[in-house]
């Protein structure tokens, strides 16, 4: 049976429902696919995706998110691809929309990551399993927020994804919604992630700078240097995932961002 959906860049899509043989090209998407339980559909996944460790054994890994193996995709006869606006390039998807069915998330808030799961799931079969994992996110980051105004958490915060040059998220990402929720402000105005120099960061005084485990794996070491280079300013080392992941790791990311909160006062 053929039935048709309506991604998230507007842009419809048919498949064969619901579908047999499935490829994620985003690492957050392909966690949130065997958490529906679409274990054995899944037959395609990217070098990036590590979660969940014991079911990505047996899957055929189809290059990096941008740097995609399009023959061994061809070789998988996929009847549905599902990738992501930021994660993926433009020339391969459009590449890939030729020949296969191709489903795009575009995230930029956590109600976007949930109407993305809902959507995702309709077009699998899973919808009650996505609507008890937007239940748990949604009252999830409904607790944080009351926990932030309880714990009076007002700073500001500045969110490193990158060094050499130094990189920060910016507003109109995920990264920067799920910051708020917890009740901080980020001191970037530039949209997406613009570079900057320690000399600016230190002139702009933000009351907490977090180091992401990802993209750019920061260390200790790192947040050595940087204490010298803007002294006066907590640094802090954050788990990426938990900040930019936005299918069901969301769930765990309430569990560790109540953790992480009181150390924000």
């Amino acid at each position: 049976m053929h039935k048709t959906f309506t991604d998230q860049l507007n842009k419809e899509v048919t498949i064969n429902y619901p579908p047999k043989r499935i490829i994620s090209l985003v690492p957050s998407q392909t966690e949130l696919l065997f958490e529906l339980g679409l274990k054995d559909e899944v037959v395609g996944i990217t070098k990036f995706c590590v979660h969940p460790v014991a079911q990505l054994k047996s899957k055929t890994k189809v290059g990096g998110t941008k740097k995609l193996d399009i023959e061994l995709i061809r070789n998988l006869q996929p009847d549905l691809i599902i990738g992501n606006k930021e994660e993926n390039t433009e020339e391969q998807i459009e590449l890939l929309s030729r020949e296969f069915p191709v489903w795009m998330s575009d995230v930029a808030n956590l109600e976007e990551a949930m109407t993305m799961i809902s959507q995702i799931a309709e077009m699998v079969d899973r919808q009650p399993e996505a609507a008890y994992l937007n239940h748990l996110i949604n009252a999830g980051f409904t607790d944080l927020q009351t926990l932030a105004l309880q714990l009076g958490i007002d700073k500001k915060v500045a969110y490193l994804i990158w060094k050499d040059p130094y990189m920060l998220a910016g507003r109109d990402t995920f990264i920067n919604d799920i910051l708020t929720k917890i009740g901080l402000t980020n001191i970037i105005r530039e949209s997406r992630y613009p570079e900057i120099d320690l000399e600016k960061l230190l002139i702009m005084q933000p009351d907490l700078i977090f180091l992401s485990s990802e993209p750019y794996p920061f260390k200790e070491k790192h947040m050595d240097e940087l204490k010298q280079a803007v002294p006066g300013i907590k640094i802090m080392l954050v788990d990426g995932e938990m900040f930019a992941w936005y299918g069901s790791r969301l769930v765990k990311a309430v569990q560790y961002l109540f953790q992480l909160q009181p150390q924000l006062k």
